[in-house]
């Protein structure tokens, strides 16, 4: 029986097979899960058919977390699935291209909002979205985040966003706890991911954990990434809440 048996998991987030979100559906279905996906747009499709690489195939809900008539809907969608949810996944993250790459002093706002609202901001809309869906036992949410603690080479926005997003789980935390509902992140190292793709300079990421990290890293391994945020989904961790676990081997923990 494994740890997740007979839970109902939400995940958003999954693009392609090399992201953490799939590997987190992967093993949530291995561990007895029902899985759920969501997309939007033109990944819609695309997720669709790598829904169709996992051990069942896992239906796939139409959600912009920007939206809030697709938020409002989206309890209801999740209800032709599954009766309920025992827990969701954040996946979730996007900043404009001049809000990334060394630009941090030149970036508009319109562009810093975009990225705190798609990367911070929905992880609370997210999450009371799917709460109309959670049992009086309670629920486990879990979310990506990247190290905020430090800036990173070419991160900019995206880790001012990071930040937030840290420090909303903290509060939500505080807010969800009475109801039982456990939120957690996990801080991953870098996964040469589709978002990964995105920022510019990526390279020097992988520079940087090559010479700090006390374990091995692989950036091209999501798994570890993917078991850490299916342990913080199940039972194992009753009592933990407004953390950050770090699976970035070690490097969180080392000086410069």
């Amino acid at each position: 029986m494994g740890i997740l048996q007979n839970q109902n998991i939400l995940v958003t987030g999954v693009l392609t097979e090399s992201s953490i979100a799939f590997h987190v559906a992967k093993i949530a279905q291995d561990e007895g899960a029902n899985v759920v996906l969501t997309s939007f747009g033109r990944a819609l499709s695309i997720t669709k058919r790598i829904a169709a690489r996992l051990p069942k195939q896992a239906p796939v809900i139409e959600l912009d977390v920007t939206n809030v008539e697709h938020l409002d809907r989206l309890a209801s969608l999740v209800k032709e699935y599954l009766p309920h949810l025992d827990g969701v996944v954040h996946s979730i993250g996007f900043a404009p291209e001049t809000a990334l790459g060394g630009n941090f002093l030149n970036t508009a706002w319109e562009d810093v909002a975009t990225a705190v609202h798609v990367s911070t901001f929905s992880y609370k809309s997210l999450t009371m979205a799917c709460k109309p869906l959670f049992k009086k036992e309670g629920a486990a949410i879990v979310g990506l985040t990247f190290d905020a603690t430090v800036a990173w080479p070419k991160y900019d926005w995206m880790g001012v966003a990071k930040a937030g997003l840290e420090s909303a789980n903290r509060y939500l935390a505080r807010d969800l706890g009475a109801e039982n509902i456990r939120c957690n992140l996990i801080a991953a190292g870098p996964i040469k991911t589709m978002a990964a793709k995105s920022i510019p300079g990526f390279e020097e990421f992988e520079d940087v954990w090559n010479k700090r990290a006390p374990l091995v890293w692989d950036v091209t391994d999501p798994i570890p990434a993917a078991q850490g945020a299916v342990a913080l989904l199940s039972s194992f961790f009753p009592k933990t809440t407004g953390e950050i676990v770090h699976v970035d081997a070690g490097v969180h923990a080392i000086g410069g």
